[in-house]
């Protein structure tokens, strides 16, 4: 290798160790020897190392190595993944996440440039929170912890109001305020800090002492509550032991963490999700002026149905006596009737009696000739059996008999 002056001190120990000799006496070498010895000083000298670095250009080629870069603010490094790498991971990398690569230097002689050979890839920063919650999420949706059927309604009007959240904060006055304005209510205010490594315990604890108060002290309704932040200021609302402690509630739960964009594991435990705090005030109670508004609507329109189902009920009313004859005057026809039948029931009365007497004297007359102890009178008997049989014809059984005659009955043999 020849100079045309003298490198820099920095650079003149690397260069005595690429040639083997001291500088100035060392012997010429081909670029790929060149090549050779820097790509055995770059492997050996680095070893194994891992990179954290914002995935770019990645491209898979059609043999199945996959080739990116990663970046920073200040440098670009050329990485690769040979497909048998590739095939061990749960899916590639993509632009704009946030890597942890773990691999050996190495360079590509072909255009002196020096690549990282990945063989392990993993999220960093947010990226690793996310696939962390991934999995959280999934194992306590297993469970069950987030089905709509365990998810209870909101109390149409509660009493008490659990309010759980930072004592400090603006979120605390905004959701008292919001209560206040829309419909007054007692709101008991638990106390927590709702970001850092005890924040999850804190709330998960203020859930349950709120559970565990006596009856005419429990609130009716409790509200989880923090103002918006990064992933980072709201995990503790994604920890299992606060998400667990939610689901268990026997208290109707509304989380209200974060703004619009914000989503935890909170949210998907909780009976009911309000985008803010705010809107978690508003779901847990109604506006007291609307019910008002309402009431005083309700009573008129009763009033009016009452009034239209009155004069419906008179007009049928008037329409059924037009039908019915007039009472006073049905009993005058009445009575008029009965005065005519009776006075003609007296006019026929006695010839009525007279026909009838004069009939019943000539069926007497008849009677008494078809009368058989009539004709006893004029020398005529008949004869009876011993069960009092009439005995009509000569041809009868012999034995006693008894023979009636007008004044009397004598006993007999027939022969």
């Amino acid at each position: 290798m020849n100079w045309q002056s003298d490198p820099t001190p920095e650079a003149r120990p690397l260069v005595d160790t690429l040639v083997g000799a001291p500088l100035g006496k060392a012997e010429p070498v081909t670029v790929g020897a060149l090549a050779a010895m820097v790509k055995g000083t770059l492997e050996h000298g680095f070893g194994r190392v891992q990179v954290v670095g914002e995935v770019t250009n990645a491209k898979l080629h059609g043999s199945g190595h996959f080739y990116f870069d990663l970046k920073d603010d200040s440098a670009v490094l050329n990485a690769v993944a040979w497909r048998s790498a590739v095939a061990r991971w749960n899916g590639r990398p993509e632009t704009g996440q946030l890597v942890v690569a773990s691999g050996r230097l190495t360079t590509y002689p072909a255009r002196s440039q020096y690549q990282l050979q990945v063989d392990r890839v993993e999220l960093a920063g947010v990226g690793a929170l996310l696939q962390q919650l991934e999995v959280l999420r999934a194992k306590l949706a297993a469970e069950g912890l987030f089905d709509e059927a365990r998810k209870r309604p909101l109390p149409l009007l509660p009493a008490r109001i659990g309010l759980i959240t930072s004592p400090t904060g603006a979120v605390v006055q905004d959701v008292l305020q919001r209560i206040a304005a829309r419909c007054p209510r007692q709101v008991l205010l638990w106390p927590v800090t709702v970001q850092g490594p005890t924040a999850a315990g804190e709330v998960a604890a203020a859930i349950a002492g709120f559970n565990a108060m006596p009856d005419g002290e429990r609130p009716d309704v409790l509200i989880v509550a923090r103002g918006g932040g990064s992933v980072e200021d709201l995990w503790a609302f994604n920890s299992e032991v606060l998400v667990r402690a939610v689901a268990g509630s026997g208290i109707v739960v509304i989380s209200g963490v974060g703004h619009e964009p914000d989503v935890t594991l909170c949210d998907f435990a909780a009976d009911v999700r309000a985008a803010t705090p705010t809107a978690a005030a508003e779901l847990a109670v109604p506006v007291r002026l609307d019910w008002l508004a309402e009431l005083a609507d309700t009573r008129e329109r009763l009033a009016r149905t009452m009034q239209q189902q009155v004069a419906q009920r008179r007009l049928r009313v008037q329409h059924l006596a037009r039908l019915v004859p007039d009472p006073r005057r049905m009993v005058l026809q009445a009575g008029l009737r009965v005065h005519e039948l009776n006075e003609r029931l007296r006019a026929v009365a006695p010839r009525v009696v007279g026909q009838r007497r004069l009939m019943l004297q000539s069926l007497t007359r008849v009677l008494g000739g078809l009368d058989p102890t009539a004709v006893l009178g004029r020398g005529f008997v008949y004869l009876t059996n011993a069960q009092g049989e009439v005995l009509p014809r000569a041809t009868a059984p012999s034995g006693p008999v008894q023979v009636h005659f007008a004044d009397g009955v004598r006993e007999g043999v027939l022969s």
